[in-house]
């Protein structure tokens, strides 16, 4: 439907809103960092055979024990519609994590966010970033030193 939105607009001569929608494709659609073989493995590992919460994912030659995890604060985040992961898949983790204290855990469901939406754009900045910030304050920030070093666990991968 974008793409369609798209055309009709570059049609009806609106090319600033014609463009926005190209520029949102072009770099939603960009996985020029990532080798085909690591994305097919995740795909595979996390998506297809569900290892992680399985107990059976191996990372460097290591397998992934997500109940060993206890001194960080965890904020899953997912959008409400999601095309990529499962809605639950992230906020599983939090049930994965059991001796990471409950006040030390949150989640946040985006309404009307896909995939790529939770971390980027207009829904990104207005609701995701203020919850993160207050989350990083609670766990984390200058007054609280001695409480555990937030983390967030997304769906989206990030280059950072």
């Amino acid at each position: 439907q974008s793409g369609m939105d798209a055309i009709k607009n570059y049609v009806e001569g609106d090319f600033e809103e014609a463009e926005k929608i190209a520029k949102f494709y072009d770099e939603y659609n960009a996985v020029i960092d990532l080798t085909a073989e690591f994305y097919m493995q995740t795909i595979r590992a996390v998506f297809q055979e569900r290892l992680l919460p399985r107990g059976k994912l191996i990372s460097r030659g290591r397998k992934v024990n997500p109940a060993a995890i206890k001194n960080t604060a965890l904020f899953a985040v997912e959008g409400e519609k999601d095309d990529i992961c499962g809605l639950g898949q992230t906020k599983a983790m939090l049930e994965l994590t059991p001796n990471v204290p409950d006040d030390c855990k949150e989640y946040l469901l985006v309404e009307g966010a896909g995939h790529y939406g939770i971390f980027n754009g207009s829904r990104f900045r207005k609701l995701v970033v203020p919850k993160i910030v207050e989350f990083a304050m609670k766990h984390g920030g200058p007054k609280k030193q001695s409480r555990p070093v937030p983390t967030v666990v997304s769906s989206r991968k990030s280059n950072s």
